[in-house]
């Protein structure tokens, strides 16, 4: 029997636009969300990037995005009012046109009957505030859907010339975190590897990185999937001056790497302290 390799998981990053953001009047909740949702498919955020409202730095963003052979998810700034620069952005970083998507018209005039109707009043598509509402379904001309289960007013995605694919959700993360669990599940499916995965680590006391730099890099090369991490500190309230020296990965493979890394830190004569398990 010939088994299928699973194929190689899409490098992920994240894109996080809004002033409200960076001015701290509202604290960001995307990027935890979505390392979670990627974890429990076994996938990792790469990077992550906030901007503010502004059309030239999301251009740039965007441009190299597209330039990429990432798998980007951007949220926020996909609405109609003036600081939402999003699919003008897109578009620009593209070099093509926003063009009224005729999927998305028609989901954007399906959520304007329900309001209508749940309000008991007739649904007037002409009256001016439902004509600008349309405005939110102007995409960059290729641009498919991604549907929104809140409220149907919908995100869309971009592929770029260098392979990149950007999957804009809006920044309300009711709405962002299931669009974004649905592409998850719907595009990368076959590049997910949901096994258990975790972090081992220990507090070592009187090392320094750089003589532990070796060991760190022996044990990354002994054990493929497997990363090395260091975390040091010199002020923590319990421990101190220490590193926190660990490895993550896979469970399987990680538990090997583990006693990998103790044994080579005894050799090393390190003063090992607690051990840790994420």
């Amino acid at each position: 029997m010939t088994l299928t390799p699973t194929p190689a998981a899409p490098t992920f990053g994240l894109i996080i636009i809004g002033d409200e953001i960076l001015s701290g009047k509202r604290q960001d909740k995307h990027l935890p969300k979505v390392i979670e949702l990627l974890g429990e498919r076994g996938l990792a955020l790469s990077w992550a990037r906030y901007l503010g409202d502004d059309r030239p730095a999301i251009t740039a963003a965007l441009r190299d995005a597209f330039a990429s052979d990432h798998v980007v998810f951007s949220c926020g700034g996909i609405g109609a009012t003036p600081d939402d620069h999003t699919r003008q952005c897109a578009a620009a970083a593209l070099g093509v046109d926003l063009a009224l998507h005729p999927q998305a018209r028609a989901l954007i005039e399906e959520r304007m009957r329900d309001v209508a109707r749940e309000q008991g009043q007739p649904y007037e598509p002409d009256r001016p505030d439902n004509v600008h509402r349309l405005n939110m379904g102007l995409f960059p001309l290729g641009a498919s859907v991604i549907y929104n289960p809140y409220n149907k007013i919908p995100g869309f995605r971009c592929h770029g010339a260098g392979g990149g694919v950007v999957h804009f959700v809006p920044g309300f993360p009711v709405m962002a975190w299931p669009m974004i669990a649905a592409v998850l599940d719907s595009e990368y499916a076959a590049q997910q590897r949901r096994t258990e995965r975790c972090e081992r680590s220990v507090i070592v006391f009187g090392a320094l990185e750089a003589t532990l730099t070796p060991l760190m890099e022996q044990i990354e090369t002994d054990h493929p999937g497997v990363k090395v991490f260091s975390l040091p500190s010199v002020d923590h309230p319990q421990y101190g001056r220490h590193i926190e020296l660990g490895v993550k990965g896979e469970a399987t493979l990680t538990a090997v790497a583990y006693d990998a890394l103790k044994a080579g830190l005894r050799a090393h004569g390190a003063r090992l302290g607690p051990e840790l398990v994420r």
